[in-house]
Formats: structure tokens, C-alpha cells, sequence
């Protein structure tokens, strides 16, 4: 992978990833446009550029993740269920991860329930009580319905938090926060994997390819995730929903003419 396609994933990702349109999605078309060839390194690429990301969320809200240890262990509480069950069924989800027809239907679906979402739970945008340890759980299962490519970790979860009565922008949010240990777990165990059969060793570890993926994407993330609760705030999740349909469709079509999808 070259640098420069390395940027424009790191680009899609930071997009992405907060929004609720399926960064798994986005990046089998990205990487499809670009002509890259799934490799072991492309493989951990696009989950070790997450960590950028990560940091654009502790790095907005700092302040929330020095207020108290009561924040930590609802976090915590929240990933269990999405800890455990991906343990249990790793193998089940790596195989879905190379099924396009079913990133393209997750798409489709999640779109379309986008479409009512606001008028299924409109809570008015205002001051919020301190979330509890049962919704956080609740959340934490809804999160779990992401585990499916293409359906989109910050749309399970965020109408997770709407299910629980909270507002958009406070359940955009605690999606935000839950992506910390979710995605740092999920990054650990790649890197992890990724040194011990030698990547790292070898003559194409291409390190400084993935440092700069890692920058990019903590940089547009920073700016998508201050645009996307703006945007929240006063528009709703409507005009999310029709895109997933837009992109779903496009995948299927591509499907289902023959073009080959490369699945990361």
C-alpha cells in the first residue's frame, strides 16, 4: 500500500467512523477505487487507524475523562457485552467481514430505520442526568449489533442512547466515549496479532505509513466529530439515512454486476 492511499483511507476513516454510515463500508469502497490488495497489513491498517480517532475523542472532551471514576466504570459496563460476545464469536465475525452482500443489506437497513429514528425518539436537546449503570448496559448490548459488518458501531450505539430517553446530542456523545475502549481494544489485539507472526520485522512493516495514517486520521476526525453533533443538534439523522441506502445500493449494484470488492 502506498502512502498516499494510505492518507485517503486514513481520511474515510476519520470521516466515518463517528458518523452513522459504516466505516467498514466506506473503506471496501475506498480500497476498491484504489485498486489496494487486502494484505495482512491492510488487514491491521484500517483497524490500527482507529487509534487516531480515538485520540480526536479524548482529545475534544479531555475535561469528561478527568471528572470521575464513576465515568470509567459505566464505560466499562457498556463495552462488557460487546467484549464478550465478539471473544466468544471471533471467528463468525471475521467470516462476515468478507461477505460484501452483507455490508451492503446492513447498510441498506440501518438507513432506512435512520429515516424514522427521530420521530421514534425525540427527546429535546437539554441538560442531561448523569447516565446510569442499567442504561449503559443497555447501550452496551445495542452496541453489540455492530459486530455486523456495515451496520455501524455510532448508529447501534447512539440509538442505544435514544432508546434510553437520552438526546441526540448526548447519546452522540456517550457513542463517542464507548469508541475509546472499544476501539483501543480492538486496535491492541490487531497490532498485537499483527507483531507476533513478525509484521513488524519484516521489509514491508511499512511503520511510518501507518504513523501517518494514524495523524491523518485523528486530524479529520477532529473536525468530524465538532461537525457532525452541530449538525445533529438542529437536522436530525435523516439525511444519514438516505446516504446508507444510496451506498448500499451502489455496493449491491457493483456486487451483482460482477466488480470485485476488495474486503478488508
Amino acid at each position: 500500500m502506498e502512502m498516499i492511499q494510505a492518507i485517503l483511507l486514513a481520511i474515510v476513516e476519520g470521516i466515518t467512523e463517528y458518523l452513522p454510515i459504516s466505516s467498514t463500508g466506506h473503506m471496501i469502497i475506498a480500497s476498491s477505487i484504489m485498486g489496494i490488495q487486502s494484505s495482512e497489513f491492510v488487514k491491521m491498517f484500517t483497524v490500527a487507524i482507529q487509534f487516531g480517532a480515538i485520540l480526536a475523542v479524548v482529545v475534544l472532551y479531555w475535561k469528561r475523562f478527568f471528572q470521575s471514576l464513576d465515568f470509567y466504570y459505566k464505560l466499562f459496563v457498556a463495552f462488557l457485552p460487546a467484549a464478550i460476545i465478539g471473544f466468544l464469536l471471533n471467528d463468525y465475525i471475521d467470516a462476515l467481514l468478507e461477505n460484501v452482500v452483507v455490508v451492503a443489506i446492513s447498510l441498506l437497513l440501518g438507513g432506512i430505520v435512520l429515516l424514522f429514528i427521530d420521530k421514534l425518539f425525540n427527546t429535546p436537546e437539554k441538560e442531561q442526568e448523569a447516565i446510569s449503570y442499567p442504561k449503559a448496559l443497555k447501550i452496551g448490548f445495542f452496541q453489540v449489533i455492530s459486530m455486523i459488518p456495515g451496520v455501524s458501531r455510532s448508529a447501534a450505539t447512539i440509538i442505544g442512547g435514544l432508546s434510553q430517553k437520552m438526546s441526540r446530542t448526548a447519546a452522540a456523545e456517550f457513542s463517542f466515549f464507548l469508541a475509546v475502549p472499544t476501539m483501543f481494544a480492538a486496535t491492541a489485539y490487531k497490532l498485537l496479532k499483527f507483531y507476533k507472526t513478525g509484521g513488524f520485522n519484516g521489509p514491508d512493516s511499512h511503520v511510518s505509513v501507518l504513523l501517518i495514517g494514524n495523524l491523518v486520521a485523528f486530524v479529520v476526525a477532529l473536525i468530524a466529530i465538532k461537525a457532525f453533533i452541530g449538525y445533529l443538534s438542529k437536522h436530525g439523522f435523516k439525511m444519514f439515512g438516505y446516504y446508507r441506502i444510496i451506498i448500499g445500493s451502489i455496493i449491491l449494484a457493483l456486487h451483482f454486476m460482477g466488480y470485485e470488492l476488495n474486503m478488508l
